[in-house]
């Protein structure tokens, strides 16, 4: 009789302790180094925004977020390594948008699943496009680039930082609307796209605006359009794009934090909350000045941001006649 009495309060405590677990693993994380994956080379927007936000966090759960590029093949290389990683919530990965969204169009096949196999945390930023060119005595407008570009198409260069990049789908999304053609440069990422353009290598680049934003204001590069909604205030003397008499043509280059899938929702949990009060102190108007807004989400609206956008680039991708790769 003792014992048929013990049972039910035996299978109460086990279900209490099972119910704790969560609980338990949320407050011992993090207990040792957290990498954050970055796969584009240092010196970009996104490698930028992937080391303030870990400097923060380290601060504020107090292990070290340690930053690890793993450039190249437009994520095709970094991504599977975060993917492949312990669900423990010990490797992570921010990401640009691209990588979650178009590379479903642009490859054939990916060595990565976007969607089963992360798990977003929060999304970090929205950056603005910004069309940039060296020589603003040849191309003074947007009007002259189109003018340009039909001209003689194909021959105009714009760089990007990889196939299927924020700064490649811009191009992408302008040529259609204006029915221009131009010739694609890929690199490895923001930087050697920026330097090359800087160097008057190409004629110009759909710019992830922080990435831009020193040289304009430096008058090494010209800003001719903002591919946005509104002026940017940190660069109200540029016109958006419908201004310039081109519309429907907004795009925004987003970037956010994601682990791989199966980490457990007390991790993502306490991560997502982390950001979110980092994102709202004094790091908000330092990431404004550089051209950033910062934009945290849940994780269940990142995950459907991203289910939406790959259905919206892949119908700009088949617009473009773009072939995957």
């Amino acid at each position: 009789m003792h014992i048929r009495r013990l049972i039910p309060s035996i299978a109460c405590a086990l279900i209490a302790g099972v119910a704790t677990v969560p609980a338990l693993a949320q407050d011992s994380y993090p207990d040792r180094p957290v990498k954050v994956m970055v796969a584009l080379p240092a010196g970009g927007s996104a490698d930028m925004i992937a080391r303030v936000v870990s400097q923060k966090l380290a601060a504020e759960l107090g292990q070290p977020f340690v930053v690890e590029n793993r450039a190249g093949a437009s994520g095709q290389i970094g991504l599977p390594a975060v993917a492949r990683a312990p669900a423990d919530g010990y490797t992570l990965t921010v990401s640009p948008a691209s990588f979650l969204t178009t590379n479903k169009s642009i490859f054939k096949t990916l060595p990565y699943d976007p969607q089963a196999d992360f798990i977003p945390i929060t999304k970090l930023v929205n950056q603005p496009m910004v069309l940039v060119v060296k020589d603003k005595q040849k191309f003074p407008s947007v009007a002259a680039v189109v003018a340009a570009a039909k001209a003689e198409p194909g021959k105009l260069t714009y760089a990007s930082s990889g196939d299927g990049s924020p700064q490649h789908l811009a191009a992408l999304m302008f040529e259609t609307r204006t029915q221009a053609r131009m010739l694609h440069v890929p690199y490895k990422g923001g930087a050697p796209a920026i330097n090359d353009t800087l160097a008057g290598n190409v004629d110009m680049l759909f710019a992830v605006l922080p990435e831009a934003l020193p040289h304009i204001h430096s008058g090494k590069l010209h800003a001719l359009g903002m591919l946005s909604p509104q002026r940017s205030p940190v660069l109200s003397g540029t016109p958006t794009m419908v201004e310039s008499g081109f519309a429907d043509l907004n795009l925004s280059a987003w970037v956010g934090l994601l682990a791989p899938a199966r980490t457990p929702p007390a991790v993502i949990d306490k991560l997502n909350r982390a950001v979110h009060g980092i994102l709202a102190s004094d790091i908000k108007t330092r990431l404004g000045e550089s051209g950033m807004e910062v934009a945290p989400t849940t994780p269940q609206q990142l995950q459907q941001t991203i289910a939406d956008e790959i259905k919206l680039h892949a119908e700009l991708v088949k617009a473009a006649g773009l072939t995957p790769q």
